[in-house]
């Protein structure tokens, strides 16, 4: 979305993010905005001249606590060998800066990660570029990083007053879920709120029939989307970026948001296959547990309802809002 910005607004994020980079040691060359969406986010140079990603945080998205333990948990991730970006501290050794309000935003805060060297595996609504097989090879290893993530997050002990957002039963579906109430929001007809509604009653009683044994439940990245599933070193290492929403959740929830908007690939049975391969080369997941897959892809496909929802400035949002309510009821009938 950011080439789509008016340039007013561009003209002024630059300026927070030429603010936000006094805090930190760093070229004075313009900051490059790559990415507009909960977040601005700035390729910029460091100091040894290494690229870095600065990001202006969505205010009242997270608070400083949230987006302190998100820093210490992409840290973990890091230590412990998995290709995710890492905090770089500022001149002062801080982590996190809240920059003041001023005419054009209210107060936020920003901070600066190291930089991740590839391309995103895809676009959203954009056919796959690689080869089927490459497909395989690329998703198999997505499934084993995603594995040693949740390995990794079950090892971790994290500091005190560590908080992230919980992707519970509360919140995909309870009164105030953590993307909005996709059963009761702006754009909805009368017909595909009640049929949601309905939809949302059913899924609560569905959750709470599988057994916890086969509902492993810890800290998930949340969003492995193509956009932030990077393929590096000419193609042949993966890599994981933007943990914004990471949190506490199903880790069903991980391999759904990932398969999720891949179901129309011609390939998709194998991509399927290969990540779930991938996760079980290095890390349990029962076939009951599996059962349940199809289940978390529906309440998957219905967040991004409640999220569009309250974002109208997105554009085509009333024909994605369509189809976003077309594909959730069509894949729950299947259920």
């Amino acid at each position: 979305m950011a080439d789509q910005l008016p340039q007013t607004i561009r003209d002024a994020l630059q300026k927070r993010a030429l603010e936000a980079l006094d805090h930190w040691s760093a070229q004075a060359r313009e900051p490059v905005l790559m990415k507009y969406r909960e977040n601005a986010v700035f390729r910029i140079v460091l100091r040894d001249g290494q690229f870095a990603a600065l990001r202006l945080h969505r205010p009242g998205y997270h608070d400083e606590t949230s987006l302190r333990s998100e820093l210490h948990f992409m840290a973990a991730l890091k230590l412990g060998g998995l290709d995710v970006p890492s905090p770089v501290p500022t001149r002062n050794g801080q982590s996190l800066v809240l920059l003041p309000a001023n005419k054009h935003f209210p107060e936020q805060h920003a901070d600066v990660v190291s930089w991740i060297d590839g391309l995103p595996l895809g676009q959203t609504g954009m056919p796959l570029s690689q080869s089927a097989e490459m497909q395989v090879d690329v998703f198999f290893r997505v499934g084993q990083g995603m594995a040693t993530m949740h390995e990794l997050a079950d090892t971790w002990k994290p500091p005190e007053r560590f908080r992230r957002p919980a992707w519970d039963a509360e919140g995909l579906l309870g009164k105030k879920p953590l993307w909005g109430r996709f059963w009761d929001c702006r754009g909805l007809s009368s017909d595909s709120a009640a049929a949601l509604s309905a939809l949302r009653d059913e899924l609560r009683h569905a959750l709470a029939a599988i057994s916890p044994d086969d509902l492993d439940y810890g800290l998930i990245h949340a969003d492995l989307v193509r956009e932030n599933i990077f393929l590096t070193e000419n193609e042949s290492n993966v890599a994981f970026i933007d943990f914004d929403d990471a949190g506490h959740g199903y880790r069903l929830f991980d391999l759904a948001t990932t398969l999720l908007k891949n179901r129309n690939e011609p390939a998709y049975p194998a991509i399927e296959k290969a990540l779930l391969g991938g996760y079980r080369s290095r890390r349990a997941l029962s076939g009951a547990a599996l059962a349940s897959l199809p289940l978390f892809m529906v309440l998957r496909s219905l967040t991004y309802i409640g999220w569009l929802a309250e974002r109208p400035e997105t554009p085509d949002a009333p024909a994605r809002l369509s189809r976003y309510i077309a594909e959730s009821l069509e894949m729950a009938r299947k259920l």
